[in-house]
């Protein structure tokens, strides 16, 4: 190996492991997703300088791409604080964390720029046999190593097939359809057999804690929403002659 290729070596080789670290003891999913993509991209780096292209887009398409995109995607699904974000553990750690990724920058320019100048040895002699690298490859994973990678293809399949089946819930009991709703309804004895009227209904206003009155004047103390529900119901009659329905909530002495 030429002195750019050892320096680029160790540069992305510290990089790789300092990312895959990072993603075990991180302790926020977000932090772990971005600690992925850091030694994803490194690795696809690592494909590019020894002359293997193919598998350097790969890297970057099917992990870096579709791979990181579903991690993301599951954590939009389950939702992340937004809290997290707004409070800074570390003090200094921004400016750190920029002076340190200039650094590396830096270095990873140094060394990519002596590959430039300086001789590559590559794969090309190791895949001009093949007649390119995408061919041999090909020749690698669908000849010598056809089996390795057919037990590794139904390994991935079976855990993906597995984490389906540990997050799938059976119902212990079916859910009951309309129809079924409807006639335990009608057979019930307290159950009532229609709606009941909505909050402020032919009230003196439509305000939801407001019961609904009944035919007979009387206020329908059920009509009220579950965290609103009363206790009792006083009817007050004004100077001007208005009648005016108060609902009092649990334990008011008013």
């Amino acid at each position: 190996m030429s002195a750019g290729e050892t320096f680029a070596f160790w540069v992305l080789a510290i990089l790789t492991v300092g990312g895959a670290i990072g993603m075990l003891l991180s302790r926020k999913a977000v932090h772990s997703a971005l600690w992925i993509a850091l030694t994803m991209v490194s690795l696809a780096v690592l494909y590019l300088i020894n002359a293997a292209p193919f598998l350097s887009m790969v890297q970057i398409i099917v992990y870096t791409g579709a791979v990181m995109m579903l991690f993301l995607f599951v954590l939009m699904l389950i939702g992340v604080d937004a809290a997290d974000s707004l409070v800074e553990t570390i003090k200094g750690q921004r400016l750190a964390a920029v002076l340190v990724g200039i650094g590396f920058g830096l270095l990873l320019l140094a060394g990519v720029g002596g590959l430039t100048v300086n001789e590559v040895k590559g794969l090309d002699a190791a895949t001009s046999q093949a007649g390119g690298n995408l061919q041999a490859v090909a020749q690698l994973i669908f000849g010598r190593y056809v089996l390795a990678f057919e037990v590794t293809s139904a390994l991935l399949i079976t855990a993906a097939v597995g984490a389906i089946v540990y997050t799938h819930r059976e119902r212990l009991v079916g859910k009951p359809t309309q129809a079924m709703i409807s006639r335990a309804r009608f057979t019930s004895v307290t159950a009532p057999r229609s709606p009941m009227p909505a909050p402020g209904v032919f009230a003196n206003h439509n305000a939801v804690d407001t019961p609904a009155l009944l035919p007979d004047g009387s206020p329908a103390l059920d009509s009220v929403p579950a965290p609103f529900q009363v206790e009792e119901a006083r009817t007050f009659t004004t100077a001007d002659g208005r009648v005016i329905t108060a609902v009092y909530p649990e334990g008011d002495d008013k």
